[in-house]
């Protein structure tokens, strides 16, 4: 477990006293920088010992073959896997002939601390080399939010006990053997010098060098430059081969002294620009950043971060533990996001190589929601970038016979890239996860630019994937069969719910949108009787449901499947995925994730109070969570249907997912959607947030162990800040005109300068529903 005494709890920083090589690999996702184009994993500069080394920029990737031991229709040929790009990161230091490496000699003290205010990770250590000499080293690194393509280094070196000749080495390193990990089919497929050489540089203290990827053709430039401060007798020089770049820093230091080393390090990528080009680009970076000034990122960076948390910021009383995860998970996403411009979000951020660096239909439906309400601007783009892969969607429905777009279920670039098609292919329900996030985003905000110029065509080609999926029974139902929903342990099934009833969302939205925009539909070629066909299938939607238990089906017939057999499964049989036929899954009664809960949650209006509760009653003991999108959602409902405790015990899952490791990967990388799910589970769980028909809705209450929550949303130019105790929520807006709120449907009306408070109204108590033997959500300690 990463949760070591090592790790302190406070509330705004990460802080590590200790260095603990168990666990090396989990802390450098942990302390992970990003800033949605740039990430550099939190390696110590040396190099070495690292767990994964890991630099990268968004969209950057390599193709694989795809092999099968059977070919088939449709297949996706290729594969696509994140690289580690040019390290910009590294500065090895030789002291009197030792190399600065932990590992040896002895070391006194080590500390990192990840600042969630100032956006900076700072790094202390104290060590004595095999030969007797004793150094300091302090370095502070950022990824800037206001300069895209930069990265900075202030590393300083300062001797404690005896003169000490240091050489540093200030390196651009391309190609650095990434290990082979594991069979895990979540983990990356490691490709061997991924970077071909196109040119290397030096001019100065600069460096630069350009690499081309083989297969995909990307072309990358990184560049660097530095400012070194030290005693008289310093000197630099530098060189440069293929694959790496070095400034070499000699200088002998006595006690007291010291020499500092600031690095600026710029990067850029494309398909189409040419070499010059893009070494012009970086080389333009560096300029602007040089032009800020070392201290001027820093404010800068501040700046940006002070402006995020004032509108953003979740306060929890009663928890420290849960308060420093929430505002670890806020950083993380926004990182993941700030400046992913026209890119896609991945599962793992720019933390790590998990899953091969692929974004799935996790960001709309676990991701987005919170930056809607938190940071608009970068849901817009990440809508942006579906619109861009929307000639790779519409080529993949032409291949499998169908209308519209076929949004992948894995990629990078917009190509499907997984080779197995019933959890893959079959996952049309990312379509509708798309319009979704449209949908949401247009009402929060109210940007009809962005509706005319991206939502329109989105949901109007999602929608015309369902009308070629779907089909009509002989007595007027509305049937998409074949099909798998979120839950991955029930592939190929007929009418999924999650899946009808989010087509069904989408149809409505399509016919609406495009009615309301006629120039942008008829461009697309939308006609009335296009419309009406959209309406009439969305009304005619089959949502199955079992009479005789009085529960909605997850998919038709699946409450006549066998149950799964839980009393000869181990702990140690989890995820099931991995010691259990996919074959054996699909036929039982077992659920790797929330399915139809996510239903419920996504569309509270469908379901009414009663059948809230019975379908969570039964579908909570089948749930097994072997995915981390889970925890919060069965948390959001659960608080919503008043098993509180139970909603507490998930957000300790949700919010823990990766500072206390509990799915044993996050050493490839941070588990971007769970993190964004601790915040579903506070807002839109304790705080009951809903947004229904144009209206925030609010059903607050609190678990027994939090005193205290306290939140904002931003809702069309308002931010509505929120605070609940155990026995009132209070509204205040802090931006904007007038709102009109509900609490536990009361129309309340806020407006600037009054504090509006509402008693909590308790929840219905009812029997808490049992999980799987073993599955219990647990706080680890």
């Amino acid at each position: 477990m990463i949760n070591h005494s090592a790790y302190v709890v406070e509330p705004w920083c990460l802080r590590e006293t200790t260095l603990h090589w168990d666990v090396l690999a989990q802390s450098e996702s942990l302390f992970a920088l990003s800033n949605g184009y740039i990430g550099w994993r939190g390696n110590l500069e040396e190099g070495e010992p690292h767990g994964l080394p890991g630099c990268y920029l968004n969209g950057v990737h390599e193709l694989h073959p795809l092999p099968y031991a059977e070919a088939g229709y449709g297949y996706p040929e290729s594969g696509q896997t994140v690289i580690n790009v040019t390290d910009g990161k590294l500065i090895r230091v030789m002291v009197d002939d030792e190399q600065l490496d932990l590992r040896y000699g002895q070391l006194h003290a080590h500390e990192r601390v990840l600042d969630l205010r100032s956006g900076l990770l700072h790094r202390m250590c104290e060590w004595t080399s095999p030969t007797g000499k004793t150094i300091r080293v302090r370095s502070t690194r950022l990824i800037s939010f206001t300069h895209r393509a930069i990265a900075a280094i202030a590393y300083e070196v300062e001797p404690l006990d005896d003169e000490v000749q240091l050489v540093v080495q200030s390196e651009l390193v391309a190609n650095e053997p990434v290990p082979h990990l594991s069979g895990d089919p979540r983990v990356a497929a490691a490709l061997e010098s991924p970077l071909r050489p196109e040119e290397n540089a030096t001019r100065g203290m600069q460096l630069c060098l350009v690499h081309r990827t083989a297969r995909s053709g990307l072309l990358i430039a990184a560049a660097a430059e530095h400012m070194v401060q030290g005693p008289a007798n310093t000197q630099t020089f530098s060189e440069s081969i293929d694959d790496v770049a070095r400034l070499t820093v000699i200088s002998t230091l006595k006690p007291g002294e010291t020499l500092r080393l600031e690095k600026l390090v710029s990067y850029g990528w494309s398909a189409t620009r040419s070499l010059p080009a893009l070494r012009d680009q970086v080389d333009a970076a560096l300029a602007g950043a040089r032009s800020a000034g070392s201290q001027g990122l820093v404010r800068q960076q501040r700046e940006f971060l002070d402006d995020f948390w004032n509108h953003a910021d979740v306060e929890v009383d009663g928890d420290p533990e849960i308060q420093q995860a929430v505002r670890f998970a806020l950083f993380h996403v926004l990182q993941a996001a700030a400046r992913a411009e026209h890119r896609a979000i991945p599962a793992k951020g720019l933390t790590g190589s998990g899953y091969d660096g692929h974004a799935f239909w996790d960001t709309e439906i676990f991701v987005l929601p919170m930056l809607t309400f938190t940071y608009p601007r970068c849901v817009a783009e990440a809508l942006r970038w579906r619109q861009l892969t929307l000639p790779a969607a519409r080529a993949r429905a032409r291949q499998l016979g169908l209308k519209g777009a076929a949004f992948p279920w894995r990629t990078i670039d917009g190509a499907e890239c997984s080779g197995y098609w019933p959890a893959g292919t079959a996952a049309f329900h990312v379509n509708a996860d798309i319009a979704n996030a449209v949908v949401r985003y247009v009402s929060i905000t109210g940007d009809e630019e962005f509706e005319r110029a991206t939502g329109v065509e989105l949901l109007v080609e999602t929608a015309r994937l369902w009308l070629s999926l779907g089909h009509y029974d002989p007595h007027g139902g509305f049937h998409i069969n074949g099909v798998t929903g979120p839950d991955e342990y029930s592939a190929l099934a007929n009418d999924s719910l999650y899946t009808n009833i989010q087509a069904q969302a989408n149809l409505r939205a399509a016919a609406d949108t495009a009615e309301r925009h006629l120039q942008q539909g008829a461009a697309l070629g939308v006609d009335e009787e296009e419309t009406r066909v959209w309406r009439d299938a969305a009304n005619a939607m089959t949502l199955p449901y079992n009479h005789a238990l009085g529960v909605h089906e997850q998919s038709r017939g699946f409450t006549d499947l066998q149950a799964w057999n839980f009393a000869d499964t181990g702990p140690d049989d989890y995820p099931l995925m991995q010691h259990f036929p996919y074959f054996d899954l699909y036929r039982k009664q077992v659920i790797k994730q929330a399915d139809l809960v996510l239903a419920m949650y996504i569309f509270s209006d469908a379901f009414d109070e009663e059948q809230k509760a019975r379908n969570f009653a039964y579908y909570e003991p089948l749930t097994v969570r072997d995915s981390s999108l889970s925890a919060c959602v069965q948390a959001a409902l659960a608080a919503e249907v008043g098993h509180l405790r139970l909603a507490y015990d998930y957000l300790g899952e949700a919010a823990l997912m990766d500072l206390a490791d509990l799915e044993n990967n996050t050493r490839d990388g941070l588990h971007i959607a769970s993190l964004a799910g601790s915040w579903i589970t506070l807002v839109c769980g304790f705080g009951g947030v809903r947004w229904r028909a144009g209206t925030l809705h609010f059903t607050p209450r609190l678990p027994e162990k939090l005193n205290r929550l306290a939140f904002s949303v931003h809702v069309r130019q308002r931010c509505l800040r929120v605070e609940i105790t155990g026995s009132h929520a209070s509204y205040t807006l802090a931006e904007g005109e007038p709102i009109k709120i509900q609490h536990y449907g009361q129309i309340v009306t806020v407006s600037r300068g009054t504090v509006e408070s509402r008693p909590l109204k308790p929840p219905t108590a009812l029997p808490e529903p049992s999980q799987p033997p073993g599955r219990r959500p647990e706080r680890p300690r």
